[in-house]
């Protein structure tokens, strides 16, 4: 059964840094274009950032310039390097493909607050 296993997240002080990983239990893994997601309380989950198969990368414009997605195909794992924290991101985050095709992990919590 696919699933994706998110870790990396903490509480953080603004402007500062975490990376955040994810481990995915899907075949072909380097087949997929792969996405961050994030959902803040009381909101709906959204898209943050997604990198394609041949590692072409797009962000939200939220996180544009301060957020770094990329991947490890050998390894199953996608990462989501968060620099310049705002109060603001605070959320849980999730991965899944590019376009949610699977069923969500847990996700990890990103808590910014000084």
């Amino acid at each position: 059964q696919e699933q994706f296993v998110e870790s990396g997240g903490g509480l953080v002080q603004p402007g500062g840094s975490l990376k955040l990983s994810c481990v995915a239990s899907i075949n072909r893994f380097s087949n997929f274009a792969m996405g961050w997601y994030r959902q803040a309380p009381g909101k709906q989950r959204e898209w943050v950032a997604s990198i394609t198969v041949s590692s072409t990368t797009n962000y939200a414009d939220f996180v544009k310039g301060r957020f770094t997605i990329s991947r490890d195909n050998p390894k199953k794992t996608v990462y989501l390097q968060m620099n310049s924290l705002k109060a603001e991101d605070t959320a849980v985050y999730y991965c899944n493909t590019n376009g949610g095709h699977f069923s969500w992990g847990q996700g990890t919590q990103v808590t910014v607050s000084s």
